[in-house]
């Protein structure tokens, strides 16, 4: 079964992003959406699945961000 979770993730594709500006003096919810990235200091880099719901996310904190992968 694990197998078949992987394959699936691995369909999906991923988009690498890159937290490029600071969180401070953000909206708290701009500042949970990056920690929901898995980002919360300039210049760390995750590759994260490509799904709608990442995908708004990252709308919502674009400007604090770089994108590859779109």
């Amino acid at each position: 079964m694990a197998r078949q979770a992987k394959k699936a993730a691995a369909q999906k594709g991923t988009v690498k992003i890159t937290q490029i500006r600071s969180a401070i003096r953000r909206e708290r919810s701009q500042q949970a959406t990056l920690i929901g990235l898995g980002l919360n200091k300039l210049h760390r880099t995750r590759e994260v699945e490509d799904t709608p719901a990442v995908r708004g996310m990252i709308a919502k904190v674009r400007h604090l961000l770089a994108v590859e992968g779109e």
